[in-house]
């Protein structure tokens, strides 16, 4: 009787053993497994802000505690923004960056969807309220950045140990990149959405020769003649422009002026129309006679009257820094605005940081992290959009990439995504990031059906916060 109510015991043991590797939709606890929320607050350095229900998931915003500098932990720490959309610990992890701010609501990334897994997203650091106080802005760079990553990875690699995906979008593209650069051995593939990438900042003629090709002739010279229009008039306008910004209690002293400000604004028009609109909607550029009205409302809907303003840049200011140190920014020939512009050199990235702000650029950087994408990448994932500007410098591949794309989606601006590649790409594309997740159905894995994303598109969950940002914010 005793060695069969030891079998039994046994028994039941390993049945919850062979249990403890799955969770419920929803995290719920079982007698094998704690509850998920006790798992992940059990991290050393994890706290929750709030929970946020969401039918299916769980959904936690919470901060991490990171060290200011992963070379010397001891030397201070500050609370890093994530946030977790939980689905269950048997599903793959996709781990997003913006590489600005983190939303706080629930989101679902494309790669999320195809692959029907959680979620881990990180605010990037000095992003508030990332950002360690006193701020000590020599410690923003890629390299800490992506020690960020890695180090909250590593944290939850013990309760999601299926595969994992890094993504992000544009400077998140970047961000991903940069993260597998220096820890390849992370993630098991990486899915960078339209991310630039200026090898050499000072050399930007790709920018000039797609200017010269997007779109239309007709289209081109439609833009460029109210760009010049919107200089012609601009005394008018930056009245009307500094009553707006008294009125609203936005000022300018980082860039100087509204003179200045305004001049930036214009900068911006004919790039941030092909970033976030499509060719179709040339039609609704306003003609050069167009009512100063119109005008003014169209620069404002385009390019944003209040980015360069103090308020509207210091949301921005760790972007601006890296861009003026690490990252590089772009630049173009007007020749049709000369003639109207009145300060030269002030199109770049020192003049929308405070000058308290030291900035020395890095010129090895960026040619660092590309020559590690052409001779040693693998299972990566580029997607471009045809007509969006920053795609003039995109990353490429090399001998010694293995296993990795760059796919371009036709007539696609900032917003391209897998779903907008032509049938052949888009297919191929899905199963790639399936198979990299470890989810690939069988049938998929052996070409004999179409990869589609396993989980339903969700209106809600799947929404695309794409924010209309001025050129030199990717």
């Amino acid at each position: 009787m005793r060695k069969a109510l030891r079998w039994l015991l046994s028994l039941v043991v390993l049945i919850g053993t062979l249990g403890t590797g799955a969770a419920t939709a929803t995290g719920a606890a079982t007698a094998a497994e704690p509850d998920i929320k006790d798992r992940i607050l059990a991290i050393p350095g994890m706290s929750l802000v709030e929970e946020k229900p969401y039918t299916g998931y769980r959904f936690f915003v919470l901060d991490y505690t990171q060290p200011i500098d992963h070379r010397h932990p001891s030397k201070g720490t500050f609370k890093q923004r994530i946030t977790l959309l939980h689905k269950s610990t048997d599903r793959p992890t996709v781990f997003f960056t913006s590489g600005y701010n983190v939303n706080t609501n629930p989101r679902r990334s494309e790669p999320t969807q195809i692959v029907d897994g959680n979620q881990l997203s990180m605010e990037y650091r000095f992003f508030t309220p990332s950002r360690p106080q006193p701020a000590d802005w020599s410690k923003l760079d890629i390299w800490q950045a992506a020690s960020d990553q890695h180090r909250l990875y590593r944290a939850l690699k013990p309760i999601y140990g299926k595969n994992w995906l890094a993504t992000g979008g544009s400077k998140g593209g970047m961000t991903a990149t940069y993260f597998r650069r220096f820890y390849p051995n992370d993630m098991d593939g990486t899915v960078a959405y339209v991310a630039p990438n200026d090898v050499v900042n000072k050399e930007d003629s790709a920018y000039d020769r797609f200017f010269s090709t997007v779109g239309t002739a007709e289209c081109r010279a439609k833009l460029n003649a109210v760009q010049r229009e919107a200089l012609v008039r601009r005394d008018e306008i930056v009245d009307r422009y500094q009553k707006w910004a008294d009125s609203e209690q936005q000022t300018f002293e980082v860039v100087g002026s509204a003179d200045k400000a305004y001049e930036n604004v214009v900068l911006d028009l004919v790039w941030a129309f092909w970033q976030y609109h499509k060719e179709s909607d040339c039609a609704d550029v306003p003609a050069a006679t167009a009512s100063t009205d119109e005008l003014y409302g169209f620069v404002d809907e385009i390019s944003g009257f209040s980015a360069y303003t103090d308020q509207g840049l210091e949301t921005y200011t760790p972007y601006y820094y890296q861009a003026g140190t690490q990252l590089g920014s772009p630049s173009f020939e007007t020749p049709h605005l000369d003639g109207l512009l009145r300060y030269p050199g002030i199109y770049q990235p020192r003049n929308y940081v405070p000058r308290s702000i030291s900035m020395k650029f890095q010129p090895s950087v960026m040619r660092d992290v590309d020559n590690w994408v052409r001779h040693d990448s693998e299972r990566m994932l580029f997607v471009y959009g045809q007509n969006d500007p920053w795609g003039a410098e995109p990353f490429r591949l090399g001998k010694g990439s293995k296993d990795s794309y760059v796919f371009t989606a036709p007539g696609g601006n900032h917003g391209a995504n897998v779903a907008g590649l032509k049938a052949g790409e888009k297919e191929k594309a899905t199963a790639e990031i399936l198979e990299w997740a470890g989810v690939a159905p069988a049938a998929v894995a052996k070409g004999e059906q179409a990869a589609k994303p396993l989980a339903k598109h969700d209106a809600k969950l799947d929404k695309r916060d794409i924010e209309r940002e001025p050129l030199l914010r990717p």
